[in-house]
């Protein structure tokens, strides 16, 4: 089945479908150096730039359309008729995507978004009820949601994010992927030998390990068996209560890019050509791969058990 990316970043959520046996035919991603890491690992279909200029006509039709778009608040006034509330918003623009396709008698069979957690209580609740109106009642799918997280999906990694399904067959019975058994630390992902940049300096190390300053307080933790949440302004550098910091030969360090990398389920052949700080970037901001292709199957077997599956 043909995919059509949105979103994109490095290609986290691309992946898990691909390994699925998903065709990815079209991405797009607006960050320069997200879409040539992209590019690096998956091949030139990428396109750059922001999706909100790229003609309806470009994009290409697909059975399903996946994207981890950005979080904004909705409008709440007016009729709620058609898109009006969640016009200006990138939400929006995949509706629009949805919605020209459907005009044009090429309707997706699927969608498949992700976002943080919060997602459902965003606004008071509102920008999930708005999303939800709008898949189901303007554009006609059948919606299920939860949250996952990647600890539960084979990484070590607490990372919860809100998972979107929606299908076109209103006859779909969709089921979210089981959890299983993390079998994996994040001691077990560490890169044995890494360079001394990455190490703490002394002058550095008491704020790092502070609990906070003034009314922020938090206990600072490190060498944690499940990571906290890699987030993309790591490479500030925050402290041990936000980010995560190990302990190697009786010395203090933050991972490295690659271990990052680990931590998002990608393997080490995955090629990271840009600088550290746009790694911890793109990281910070990527789909756990595992859990991705935990969705991926799901949707698959419900395709299969529609009848509706096509390699």
């Amino acid at each position: 089945m043909n995919v059509v990316s949105l979103f994109s970043g490095l290609g986290g959520l691309d992946k898990g479908f691909a390994d699925t046996g998903y065709n990815i035919v079209w991405a797009n991603d607006f960050d320069k150096y997200a879409v040539q890491t992209y590019k690096a690992n998956f091949g030139d279909h990428i396109v750059l730039g922001d999706i909100n200029e790229i003609p309806l006509e470009i994009i290409p039709d697909c059975d399903i359309l996946i994207g981890g778009f950005p979080c904004q608040p909705f409008s709440m006034m007016g009729q709620q008729k058609g898109f009006e509330d969640t016009r200006g918003t990138l939400f929006f623009r995949i509706a629009e995507i949805v919605d020209d396709k459907i005009k044009r008698g090429k309707k997706p069979k699927a969608i498949i978004l992700e976002n943080v957690r919060s997602l459902r209580t965003h606004n008071n609740g509102k920008t999930y009820k708005e999303i939800h109106r709008v898949l189901q009642d303007v554009l006609g799918y059948n919606v299920f949601c939860d949250i996952l997280n990647s600890a539960d999906y084979g990484i070590p990694q607490t990372r919860n994010r809100t998972y979107i399904v929606c299908f076109d067959n209103q006859n779909a019975k969709f089921i979210f992927p089981q959890k299983e058994k993390l079998k994996k630390t994040l001691q077990d992902l560490l890169e044995p030998e890494v360079d001394n940049k990455y190490f703490l300096s002394d002058r550095i190390l008491p704020t790092i390990l502070s609990n906070g300053t003034g009314g922020y307080k938090a206990k600072s933790e490190i060498d944690l068996e499940i990571a906290r949440p890699l987030c993309a302004t790591m490479a500030k550098m925050h402290r041990a209560c936000q980010d995560n910091y190990v302990t190697q030969k009786g010395k203090i360090r933050r991972l490295t890019p690659r271990e990052c990398a680990r931590l998002q389920g990608f393997e080490d052949s995955f090629v990271i050509p840009v600088s550290d700080s746009q790694a911890y970037k793109q990281f910070g901001n990527a789909v756990t791969v595992n859990v991705s292709r935990a969705v991926a199957q799901s949707v698959k077997s419900t395709f299969i058990n529609l009848g509706e599956w096509v390699d």
